[in-house]
């Protein structure tokens, strides 16, 4: 299945040197992916990568840029967000990614298997935007309507609020 928005570029082409690809995704492209990752909107998607070949696989670096439209968590609400966020990739062949449990570092990379003959910056655009998003966002108005719903904040419920209104009622006398 070709993902939503898909740039991909043939393993033949990348070398050694570095190469600057940039992408963007158009209308209807951000329209199904909004769509594959339940946002209101995607006003805007564009990425720039710097990618080339090393020892173990092909690395991409760079940004990726995006507008975007979320439902509050809440009231399911309009709520732009936008995402700014750097990218490091390494992009393997298939069996070489490590399955085992590391601790990764600053300088750690993201490993992609490569899938056919090509890498689809696209997809990896797509899923950096989505892995960038806060998965609940929250208007400044929510706290409001969960308290109008009769929903308890979380220093409200459970044991620790019982400690506090003892203490409360223990302070009194």
């Amino acid at each position: 299945m070709t993902p939503e928005f898909s740039r991909p570029e043939r393993l033949d082409t990348i070398g050694g040197e570095p190469r600057i690809v940039e992408i963007a995704a158009d209308a209807e492209e951000r329209r199904r992916l909004a769509g594959r990752f339940g946002l209101i909107a995607i006003d805007r998607l564009a990425a720039t990568f710097t990618i080339h070949r090393d020892a173990t696989g092909i690395r991409a670096d760079g940004r990726v840029v995006a507008g975007v439209t979320q439902a509050c968590s809440v009231t399911g609400d309009p709520l732009p967000a936008t995402v700014d966020e750097k990218v490091a990739l390494r992009f393997v062949a298939a069996g070489d990614a490590t399955e085992d449990e590391v601790e990764l570092g600053e300088d750690a990379l993201d490993t992609i298997e490569i899938e056919g003959g090509a890498i689809d910056l696209g997809e990896a655009a797509a899923e950096t935007l989505m892995l960038a998003l806060d998965p609940f966002p929250r208007q400044p108005r929510a706290a409001e309507a969960l308290r109008a719903a009769g929903v308890v904040a979380e220093d409200q419920a459970g044991p620790f609020s019982a400690l506090a209104s003892l203490k409360d009622k223990l302070g009194k006398r």
